[in-house]
């Protein structure tokens, strides 16, 4: 016969039940996305309520903000500050961030597409972080002075989010000697442009600049016809290939990999007075950005989150941006500080030092720049011990696979500079000042084109037989290459080594000049 459950172990049952529901409902609200919309829905009409509450004077309003524990970063429209905005659940200061939930403060990422409004914003305490890149950091450290800013990490690398379209006919980077290129003065595209230039043996006085306020304004002067090239930023540079029959994207930096470094800066003052929060701000977001990195799912959750704030962007679109770039790490991040003391690549103090001097001598910075010591702070990176293990470390060369030399004279050039290295008659090795040739005309574009295979081929004049030049030729391009590997550790299967010798003369063999001309080394970048 069957037994009736006494009073005790129907009210067990009751408990168990309840419990069972109670944990089932925090399950779901902490570990779903319905259940953190439905949270955040609730935290925001609860605020609403209190806005509107007549109990809530405007001023105690204000004191309730201005205490409030929240820190401000000013970001623009671009995919390669998804790492923070992924922890952060959003772009809102919320509850559900992760920042909240591990470290007890919040987070809110303010667009400030416009440059102007971003620096006013920066001086003015409404952003305590901004974005900036820094290539282009040097142009306005001077302005920034007296808010004594600092580079606190460094977010991403461009990877193909800034491009250069050209328009039918123009398939090198020596086909844009005279031509009218358009491009935003003193931003990243500017720079790009530069160090394009140099790749292929040009200066910004070969080609004609038709300077746009901003790079999207520089994709529509392309679209009308009005102008031969653009820099432009992802994804303008496919609509403008669509746009206009025939032209082609000429480089990105797909390939030019380690020229925009985009970073973000801080009030030296405010950094020294939350070093915690800061450190503890930039653990989380590079935990972020290693699992963006490691997880494609990751990655299309952090698409969303960007394109339910970017206007006008799809899911889609903002996946692909977030593929245009390198989220760094803090493995990268100790490299960019020069933390890493095996590192031997491109540095924060590499391309902040170079550009200040290039922008410095095309006018554009009056009187000193302030050094790269003066302007870092490593320390929120270096305290930074938490961060472990294969997804936070820094990115590995690109691997190149071995073709033979007949296999790589047929791969076509985007840019070829013409190096002059002098060698001793009948003698292939590099003495102290063809190196000095080398490190000062050639390493630094080697490293910031870090994708793209290098050619290098050797050069004579016509004195004595041609198969001795050759074999000569030959031998002085090998000696290069063994130097660029052995002494800068680039990757030997990257570069193809040919040997010319006579064949290609750039001058007249009749004369001393002509002859010291030919006897040259050109270095070339090759799509792989």
């Amino acid at each position: 016969m069957a037994r009736r459950l006494t009073a005790f172990s129907k009210l067990l049952i009751t408990l168990l039940i309840v419990g069972a529901i109670f944990f089932g409902v925090q399950w779901f609200l902490n570990n779903t996305d319905a259940g953190q919309d439905l949270q955040n829905q609730t935290d925001n009409v609860t605020q609403n309520d209190s806005n509107t509450s007549n109990t809530t004077t405007s001023s105690e309003r204000e004191d309730r903000d201005k205490n409030s524990d929240i820190i401000k970063v000013g970001v623009v429209t671009w995919g390669g500050y998804a790492g923070g905005q992924y922890y952060n659940e959003g772009f809102k200061a919320n509850r559900n961030s992760r920042f909240y939930k591990d470290y007890g403060f919040q987070v809110e990422f303010k667009i400030l597409d416009d440059f102007e409004a971003s620096r006013a914003a920066f001086k003015n305490d409404d952003v305590n972080l901004l974005w900036a890149t820094i290539d282009a950091f040097p142009t306005e450290v001077g302005a920034l002075k007296p808010y004594d800013p600092v580079v606190v990490f460094q977010a991403d690398w461009s990877r193909g989010g800034d491009a250069i379209v050209a328009r039918r006919g123009i398939n090198r980077v020596k086909d844009l000697k005279g031509k009218k290129i358009a491009v935003a003065e003193l931003t990243p595209s500017h720079s790009f442009l530069i160090w394009l230039l140099e790749a292929g043996g040009l200066t910004t006085k070969d080609v004609d600049i038709v300077f746009q306020a901003n790079a999207i304004d520089a994709a529509e002067i392309f679209k009308s016809g009005q102008v031969d090239a653009a820099v432009v930023w992802s994804p303008d540079d496919e609509a403008c290939v669509q746009a206009v029959p025939g032209a082609r994207v000429l480089e990105s930096s797909k390939s030019a990999s380690n020229i925009i470094a985009d970073i973000f800066m801080a009030k030296r003052e405010w950094v020294d007075a939350n070093q915690t929060k800061v450190r503890q701000l930039y653990e989380g977001w590079m935990k972020g950005a290693a699992e963006i990195n490691s997880s494609d799912s990751n990655k299309k959750k952090a698409a969303r989150i960007l394109a339910d704030n970017f206007a006008g962007f799809t899911v889609d679109d903002t996946y692909k941006a977030i593929n245009n770039v390198r989220l760094t790490t803090h493995g990268d991040n100790l490299n960019f500080f020069g933390l890493d003391k095996s590192y031997n690549g491109v540095s924060g103090n590499t391309l902040y030092s170079r550009m200040a001097q290039t922008y410095k001598d095309l006018g554009y910075i009056d009187g000193n720049v302030p050094n790269w010591r003066l302007i870092s702070y490593p320390q929120i990176v270096e305290s930074t011990k938490g961060l472990a293990g294969s997804q936070h470390a820094a990115e590995k060369s690109k691997t190149f696979t071995k073709i033979t030399a007949d296999e790589g004279k047929g791969k076509e050039a985007i840019a070829s500079k013409q190096v002059s290295i002098r060698f001793r008659t009948g003698e292939f090795r590099l003495d102290e000042n063809a190196k000095y040739i080398i490190d000062r005309e050639f390493v630094e574009i080697a490293k910031a084109f870090g994708n793209k295979r290098i050619r290098i081929e050797g050069n004579t004049d016509s004195t004595g037989s041609r198969a001795s030049n050759v074999s000569l030729s030959q031998k002085r391009a090998s000696s290069v290459r063994d130097y660029l590997v052995n002494e800068h550790n680039m990757p030997f299967n990257r570069f193809i080594v040919v040997g010319n010798g006579p064949d290609k003369p750039v001058a007249s063999n009749d004369t001393d000049n002509g002859r010291a001309q030919n006897r040259r080394t050109d270095f070339e970048l090759v799509a792989d």
